[in-house]
């Protein structure tokens, strides 16, 4: 056992002398003169996870994942295991079997206590679902689900589709995040009216305050052109025509995907690449008038 003097609070309480000791083995703080004991147990002040890594610091390994407004209760649900054994493996006896199955069964029915509750649980089931049709970013996601969350203690849902609403909300996110994704995007992917989405998206727009940026036209050539598999080349001077457009303030007011689509075309043919405005159009989800009368609008670099 190794004992060593402790210079703060070193006076025994009761004898009065400068003799308290630590046992650095059990941690008990006592007195050397009259064997008085202050505490038996050593507190860490320290944090509950340590890191013995060389490179970083910290390891919050033990502090569990990060709570996420995607997942109905945000990951903070209890589970009991479905397998009826205990912490050292060994099957639980018949009497414990029944007390766990009853409280698997109330722990169930507390979950979803209310409406708001079966709702949310719906709407982010088909978030999910909506998740890896679009192929979103965990971001977006996050986004989404607060707008809806926002939406629910509005009221804003009574009355409304849980569908329709939940895909507003997802084409509000990608909005916000600057994620190429079109109405007719989310409406494809949820089997939804893009009628009924955009109706759900005005009012969320209005009841909400959305602040939304504008679409930037230059973000819409990759994807269109990663359907087409149009070279890095024609996609660059695709960009550097879109610039232009808004120095002259040519693309103020047209739908982002529809300048994107007649800049790739002037772009290919630019660079003699074989791609139609058929092509460009279905790729692009626009019409093939469109790119027309924007093409028109659309000024050529090497014009100037």
């Amino acid at each position: 056992m190794v004992l060593e003097t402790i210079n703060a609070d070193s006076i025994c309480k009761r004898c009065g002398k400068n003799t308290m000791l630590t046992d650095n083995v059990t941690g008990e703080r006592f007195c050397g003169k009259c064997g008085y004991v202050v505490s038996e147990e050593l507190q860490d002040s320290g944090p509950e996870w340590r890191s013995f890594s060389k490179e970083s610091g910290t390891d919050p390994t033990r502090t569990g994942p990060p709570t996420k407004l995607a997942m109905h209760d945000r990951g903070l649900a209890t589970i009991i295991n479905p397998v009826n054994k205990d912490s050292s493996g060994k099957p639980l006896t018949s009497a414990m079997k029944s007390t766990i199955e009853r409280l698997r069964t109330w722990d169930s029915r507390s979950k979803v206590h209310a409406s708001s509750d079966r709702n949310l649980r719906q709407a982010l089931s088909e978030l999910s679902t909506l998740k890896d049709k679009l192929s979103l970013s965990d971001n977006v996601i996050e986004k989404a689900s607060y707008i809806y969350r926002k939406a629910l203690e509005k009221g804003l849902v009574r009355g409304r589709s849980i569908s329709a609403l939940m895909a507003a909300a997802l084409y509000a996110a990608c909005r916000d995040t600057e994620t190429p994704r079109t109405l007719k995007d989310v409406a494809d992917a949820g089997n939804i009216k893009k009628k009924d989405i955009s109706r759900c998206y005005r009012i969320l727009h209005q009841e909400l305050e959305l602040k939304m940026p504008v679409v930037d036209p230059i973000q819409c050539v990759a994807r269109i052109s990663s359907k087409l598999g149009i070279t890095e080349k024609t996609k660059r001077y695709a960009a550097k025509v879109l610039k232009i457009a808004q120095e002259n303030k040519e693309s103020a007011g047209k739908d982002p995907m529809g300048l994107a689509a007649a800049a790739l075309y002037l772009a290919c043919i630019k660079n003699n690449e074989n791609m139609t405005q058929r092509d460009i159009a279905e790729a692009a989800n626009v019409t093939e008038v469109t790119i027309r009368n924007r093409v028109k609008g659309l000024k050529n670099p090497h014009d100037s």
